[in-house]
């Protein structure tokens, strides 16, 4: 990973983005797993350093838990601590040592955040900059894949393949 750090308000995010806030209405778990997994490919691509946060401010008796999935950081506040307060912290406390970009569409977030040294990008932005990096990685797995002969043959199946073969042996 390289000194950059992206902080996601995890449910800033999933409720910004249609796609995550359709899942969200039938289950909050499934939309937190899937912006998981959709920022853990991102990261690969741009190799920063990700920390998601989570809420967890009206969880009577919450305790922080921070757990590490894969090369990101997934931290669940606890009670009657905000996304905002922690994500405010965190950026403070790495800043000057690191590049420091937060997510969120919350409009004061974005400002105490500037006013503290962090970039600040938006819902809209950052799901336009996953969608960019998804077409790029799109891009370069279709350079890097084999050239094969332009037969039918090599674009199928192995089960279709054999049994064309099986056909045209009689």
């Amino acid at each position: 990973m390289n000194d950059e750090y992206l902080l996601v308000d995890g449910y800033n995010i999933i409720f910004a983005w249609n796609s995550l806030k359709k899942i969200a209405d039938i289950s909050l778990e499934d939309a937190r797993d899937k912006l998981i997994d959709i920022l853990g490919d991102y990261q690969g691509y741009k190799k920063t350093n990700l920390i998601i946060v989570f809420d967890a401010y009206l969880v009577k008796g919450g305790t922080e838990r921070i757990y590490k999935y894969n090369d990101i950081y997934v931290v669940f506040t606890k009670e009657a601590e905000t996304a905002d307060n922690y994500i405010e912290r965190t950026a403070t406390s790495l800043k000057g040592k690191h590049k420091v970009t937060v997510a969120t569409s919350d409009r004061l977030e974005q400002i105490i955040i500037m006013s503290r040294g962090a970039i600040r990008i938006s819902a809209r932005e950052l799901e336009e900059d996953v969608r960019l990096a998804k077409k790029h990685i799109r891009e370069k797995i279709e350079e890097i894949k084999p050239i094969k002969n332009n037969m039918l043959i090599d674009n199928l199946d192995s089960e279709t393949a054999a049994w064309l073969e099986k056909m045209r042996h009689g």
